[in-house]
């Protein structure tokens, strides 16, 4: 069997991703995989399905390593329009903005934010999302479930969850302070243990021209990166692939990593560092 390009990409019930062998060569299948290894998935890829209030990209939804599930999605709302009415659910949710201006509504709370800034929804918190400006506005809706994600507690998290445990929150882009790195810049979001994660970090890392973000390492935590702007060439179990702004990379536990730099401007990314009860020990 010929050996694929890393880019070509499975399409499968609505499942796009590019799942890697254990070999580190694209995985040839006639379905969609069980569980889902280490894919990139570029934008360009992301086909928008029209919906009544904008458009919706499917990214994944799969088993993982260390997850129940996995599902990923791309919203886009036009201006003026909700998502859906305000709702909640067992499932912990994080909302990333890629473009324009949205108005968070969590328990009643009001909050606008613009692109970069982050949102956390946590079990059973009452929200929904508002494009409040006057061009469309885009963001990732993703959802990692967990054992626990089944048996929490039917009940806003705000109620009752433990003073250690991260809250519903909105995290504003432009309110975040930069420091510097050897590789140029670093925001930091979130890093803290969730109703349904052992824990959850985030932040933003700005690399310098030819930088490269760190050398190759393995980690035991699932890994997702998503580009803000610029190029982010990311080395997977071997495998290298550049992704372009609003591209996403998804790093399975334990899979052998780097990022870098190749363009001739800066580039912006989120790296989602995500682990569970179930998470595998490195090897």
């Amino acid at each position: 069997m010929n050996r694929l390009p890393f880019t070509t990409l499975l399409r499968l019930a609505g499942l796009v991703s590019a799942a890697l062998s254990p070999a580190g060569s694209p995985a040839a299948l006639a379905q969609a995989p069980s569980e889902l290894g280490s894919a990139f998935f570029d934008w360009d890829t992301l086909l928008p399905t029209p919906t009544a209030v904008g458009m919706v990209r499917a990214v994944v939804d799969a088993p993982t390593p260390g997850f129940t599930r996995l599902e990923i999605h791309v919203t886009t709302l036009n201006p003026g329009f909700a998502a859906h009415p305000p709702h909640h659910h067992p499932q912990e949710e994080l909302i990333l903005v890629k473009e324009g201006a949205i108005e968070s509504s969590i328990n009643g709370r009001r909050e606008r934010v613009g692109a970069g800034s982050l949102l956390f929804f946590a079990s059973h918190d009452v929200h929904n999302l508002t494009n409040v400006g006057d061009r469309p506005a885009t963001y990732y809706v993703i959802n990692f479930y967990t054992a626990a994600t089944a048996s929490v507690r039917d009940q806003p998290a705000a109620e009752w969850e433990p003073v250690d445990r991260l809250r519903s929150c909105v995290i504003d882009w432009e309110k975040l302070e930069p420091r510097r790195t050897e590789a140029g810049l670093r925001r930091d979001l979130i890093d803290s243990p969730t109703l349904t994660f052992a824990h959850l970090e985030v932040h933003a890392t700005t690399a310098n021209p030819g930088a490269r973000a760190d050398k190759p390492h393995r980690l035991p935590q699932s890994m997702l990166v998503i580009v803000k702007s610029g190029i982010v060439k990311a080395t997977v179990d071997g495998v290298a692939h550049s992704a372009g702004p609003g591209s996403i990379v998804f790093m399975a536990s334990n899979a052998s990593q780097s990022l870098r730099n190749p363009g001739p401007g800066p580039s912006t990314y989120f790296v989602f560092s995500v682990s569970s009860a179930a998470t595998k020990a490195m090897d």
